[in-house]
């Protein structure tokens, strides 16, 4: 961290306020910072820092910034054999460097410190003992890093956890719903995430806690800013029990565009997603299409023809292969599914299978033909890869085309 102006000591007092030192030598405490640094120069899910830091380490990467490095030349390290994608690459890290630069302040960095220290919050990284390992899933979209606020065994049972979501206009039958389905769960020693919304979210995080179960909340910003407000009891009673986790640092306020960003950590962290109630383009339809681009499965409670509160339900069972759902049971059901499907992966990757067709396959329906640009979009690939991957195992005799689409064997 020689550019940021930190001396050793400092970054040593730093780490140990939030729990990161862990006796780290300095290379990795410097890997450490950078990584909380990064965590407030891009916005959740930025493509291309999760590609510097993943291509270079957190710390190069800042080092790079720091010494006005060129884009041309960034690219080059990033990638140095990818000369034909080059300067799409460096026209990416141009357009970033302009993202990141305003927010480039060695001060903020202390002052999230500060903050997480004071509210006793703690620095994850995916080398810690309870970074969620699911949520790297998400490639290099993955969080950079995570600020927590709660108990050890609640990041532990994240292995064995369910996503409920669902509208913040909930109805009455929508919060039965919830109630049922997050005690139940919760009963049968399942962890219930969610995002603290008002509404459904709040509803289910309320019934967990009241069963003793474990329930974790997902903040769209600092978790020394819970939001909403109305909740913040609410909260606290989920960071002493539970926990609250944020990618972004202490400080950061949640915006719309980082709801939406959120949503895919609660999809990426858990076995299988639920939406209990959503209107028509409710946000929590954002959750289930991130779980389903992921590969997980996704189960929607049906609700009465008649109630807007339950179009989105519909809307997921009919058009995206959502499971419908009735019961706890068959909740669980669906988390059955989930083992199947991890299963099913890695006997892929037994077969010897690239983990590019190991996502095409995953983003390819049994039942329903899909295109190039759908399964594009749930695989997180480019089309012109997913294109070069179905004609593989077209002849492998894995998928199968038609004049509308593809689907799985």
């Amino acid at each position: 961290m020689r550019r940021f102006g930190f001396e050793e000591a400092e970054v040593t007092r730093m780490l140990s306020s939030v729990g990161g030192d862990d006796g780290a030598d300095a290379s990795g405490r410097a890997e450490l910072v950078a990584r909380a640094a990064w965590s407030m120069l891009g916005e959740p899910g930025d493509r291309t820092a999760g590609l510097l830091v993943t291509a270079l380490g957190a710390a190069m990467a800042l080092d790079l910034l720091l010494d006005g490095a060129t884009p041309a030349s960034i690219a080059e390290r990033v990638d140095p054999d990818a000369v034909a994608g080059r300067a799409a690459l460096t026209s990416d890290i141009d357009q970033a460097l302009a993202r990141w630069r305003p927010r480039l302040r060695s001060g903020a960095v202390v002052r999230s410190f500060e903050a997480a220290g004071r509210c006793g919050a703690r620095l994850l990284v995916p080398d810690s003992d309870l970074w969620p390992e699911a949520v790297d899933d998400l490639g290099v979209h993955a969080p950079i890093a995570l600020w927590v606020r709660g108990a050890d065994d609640a990041l532990e049972r994240l292995g064995r956890s369910v996503g409920l979501v669902g509208a913040r206009a909930a109805t009455s039958y929508g919060e039965g719903v919830a109630m049922d389905s997050s005690a139940g769960l919760a009963a049968r020693g399942f962890a219930i995430v969610s995002g603290a919304a008002y509404g459904i979210d709040g509803m289910v995080h309320r019934a967990a806690l009241a069963t003793g179960g474990t329930t974790v909340a997902f903040l769209a910003g600092g978790v020394d800013r819970l939001y909403p407000a109305g909740h913040h009891d609410l909260l606290e009673r989920i960071a002493r029990t539970g926990a609250v986790i944020a990618e972004l640092p202490c400080g950061a306020e949640p915006t719309k565009w980082r709801f939406l960003q959120r949503n895919r950590l609660i999809a990426a962290a858990t076995r299988a997603t639920v939406v209990l109630e959503a209107g028509w383009r409710s946000g929590s339809l954002n959750t289930a299409h991130h779980a389903a681009a992921l590969g997980r499965p996704v189960g929607a409670v049906p609700g009465p023809v008649t109630s807007a509160a339950s179009a989105g339900c519909h809307r997921l069972i009919r058009e995206c292969d959502a499971r419908c759902v009735t019961s706890v049971e068959e909740m669980v059901e669906l988390l059955g599914d989930a083992d199947t499907l991890a299963e099913r992966g890695a006997d892929a990757a037994a077969e010897g299978r690239s983990s590019d067709e190991i996502r095409v396959i995953d983003a390819l329906s049994a039942r329903s033909m899909r295109s190039p640009d759908e399964i594009a979009r749930r695989s997180g690939m480019s089309t012109a890869s997913v294109l070069g991957v179905l004609g593989m195992l077209a002849l492998d005799g894995a998928a199968v085309r038609a004049a509308s689409g593809w689907r799985k064997a």
